[in-house]
């Protein structure tokens, strides 16, 4: 699997200015206040059509809004580390990147509710929601977790749904690759990476506690919402739980190696496990003969 890979080449799967982003439009981005947001607020189009509504904001200069620490509001800044055109050109590599992945393994319900998943690519099936209650994703002591989740059409949760993270670290990666639209509804307290091809609404008080809002080619809607790209917990240094995965200097995307959060070691691969049982089976054989 990783054979050829050379970290040196490799480059995490969302950009430097990407990574800066917790909220990220393509048209406008529209927040009815309060929000809180940790990290930058940018909206980007090629058009020029860039909005930005309920921030402090000035077109094409970064500018600093009580609501958002740690990051300003960037409303088509195009110079500038960070800034929202290098941002939405980095998202949209991100999302063919993903899309790379393939299907993985495919969900037969729509709902995800009531799951424990391990890390892994997972597609999800079109519903009129995507999660009624709790999600359970479970890194099974790998400090370098990930988890894809291809939703070929919309995102949608229901109100008062939870994503939970356990038994990971902080380069855990969770990422979820919309067709179309997301919605996350009232009081949802949602995890990971919000990458929509179209757009993305958070109704009100939904939070996503470690993670972005990143829409492509539509809009961004935020209604009394708080979003963090820095995360607490076990999720601490994640980044907003970008990491578990690289983009080779190839350009192919690869998990990174599995590594135990307590015993600092990485897990070998099923056929390193299987070399060691038959010298195992051999050293015990050898001292019969012995014996």
């Amino acid at each position: 699997m990783f054979c050829g890979f050379s970290p040196a080449l490799a480059t995490p799967l969302l950009g430097s200015d990407l990574t800066s982003f917790t909220v990220l439009g393509a048209s406008t981005v529209t927040n009815v206040p309060p929000s809180t947001i940790v990290g930058d607020v940018g909206v980007w189009s090629s058009g020029g059509a860039n909005a930005i509504t309920g921030f402090l904001s000035s077109p094409g200069v970064a500018v600093s809004d009580p609501q958002v620490t740690g990051g300003n509001v960037h409303a088509g800044t195009t110079t500038g580390t960070p800034n929202a055109m290098l941002a939405q050109a980095q998202l949209t590599t991100a999302i063919t990147n993903l899309g790379s992945l393939g299907p993985g393994t495919t969900l037969s319900l729509p709902d995800l509710v009531g799951l424990t998943l391990f890390p892994g690519v997972y597609t999800v099936p079109a519903g009129t929601t995507n999660l009624s209650g709790a999600l359970t994703l479970d890194g099974q002591g790998n400090a370098n977790a990930a988890w894809v989740f291809q939703m070929p059409s919309t995102l949608i949760t229901s109100p008062n749904a939870v994503v939970n993270v356990i038994n990971t670290g902080s380069g855990a990666g969770l990422y979820w690759n919309v067709g179309s639209s997301a919605t996350i509804d009232t009081n949802t307290t949602f995890l990971g990476n919000i990458l929509a091809l179209t757009s993305i609404a958070m109704n009100t008080t939904a939070t996503d506690l470690c993670g972005r809002a990143l829409a492509d080619t539509g809009a961004v809607t935020l209604q009394q919402n708080s979003l963090s790209g820095s995360c607490a917990g076990i999720l601490a240094g994640s980044s907003g739980l970008s990491g578990g995965l690289d983009v080779t200097g190839t350009g192919g995307v690869v998990f990174l190696p599995d590594t135990r959060v307590n015993g600092g070691g990485t897990v070998p691969e099923p056929a390193t496990l299987a070399l060691l049982g038959l010298g195992l089976v051999g050293f015990g054989f050898a001292r019969r003969r012995r014996g």
